[in-house]
């Protein structure tokens, strides 16, 4: 398991580029379900500069339905398998809320568990603590098949952050190493558009706690309620850069993102007119 990132000389954050092995994921739903598809997408992401792989085989987006763990293992860890036997140097993140998927796949050679569920569930914390792999804990109001039916918050910011903090302090206090926990606020995640809009707005606030800070925005539905050209998900590109440079700015350390190429170079020419005037 690789279980280091090399900062980039130039201070930008690393890109996470994303890997659905799903039917049924809200922009590439279908497109990599086959090993062979997913492998060589896999690849093509790594070539285009993204930093870390995060593959999922369960769709979290609203209304998704539940997959079980042996259906998720056959999806995920072939395709873990078949891209480090190619690239043994490449980074991956599991994208799973399953102790037992999680395991399996870091056993592959993945290097952090990303869970939308933040390791509440049955056995998580521990099974991350006897891992002793990264893990990123993101916020979630709800559930993915109801998430965004009617979400409400007194302070969206408040109570997000109190949250993260809780679970961070559950997960050090399972034995995870302060170093090895990423937070990720959960933009789209049981959030309107103003929720949305409030947390990245604070991103400053979350980057201030003391742990790594991953956002993952790329393609959301928040986008298209901005600008209702945006209807499809490939058609919220410069909404995804805009939304990635912002993160980049406020000190978020990892970017998860599909279109890889295009948000390195972003962050590439940010980084560049950054440190030019310094």
């Amino acid at each position: 398991m690789k279980g280091f990132l090399t900062p980039h000389p130039d201070g930008r954050p690393f890109v996470m580029g994303v890997l659905n092995v799903t039917p049924d994921s809200f922009s590439d739903g279908g497109r990599f379900i086959d090993v062979d598809a997913a492998r060589d997408h896999g690849l093509a992401l790594l070539e285009e500069g993204a930093d870390i792989l995060d593959i999922g085989g369960e769709s979290t987006r609203p209304g998704a339905r539940p997959v079980d763990e042996i259906e998720e293992m056959d999806r995920v860890l072939p395709v873990i398998e078949a891209i480090r036997a190619m690239r043994p140097d490449a980074i991956v993140s599991i994208d799973t809320m399953k102790p037992d998927v999680a395991g399996a796949a870091i056993g592959a050679g993945a290097w952090m568990w990303n869970d939308v569920n933040a390791l509440r569930g049955e056995g998580a914390l521990d099974c991350a603590a006897d891992l002793q792999c990264a893990v990123c804990l993101m916020h979630m109001q709800g559930e993915p098949g109801s998430m965004q039916d009617a979400p409400a918050y007194e302070n969206v910011v408040t109570e997000v952050a109190q949250f993260l903090g809780r679970r961070a302090g559950a997960a050090m206090s399972a034995g995870i190493a302060k170093e090895k926990i990423w937070l990720d606020p959960g933009i789209g995640f049981g959030k309107t558009l103003a929720h949305n809009l409030a947390l990245m707005a604070a991103l400053e606030h979350f980057a201030g706690f003391g742990f790594g800070l991953l956002f993952g925005a790329s393609r959301k539905r928040f986008i298209q309620a901005i600008d209702e050209t945006a209807a499809s998900a490939q058609d919220r590109l410069g909404g995804s850069l805009a939304a990635a440079l912002h993160a980049a700015r406020a000190g978020a350390s990892i970017i998860r993102v599909h279109d890889v190429r295009e948000t390195v170079q972003a962050l590439k020419v940010q980084a560049a007119i950054a440190n030019a005037g310094r």
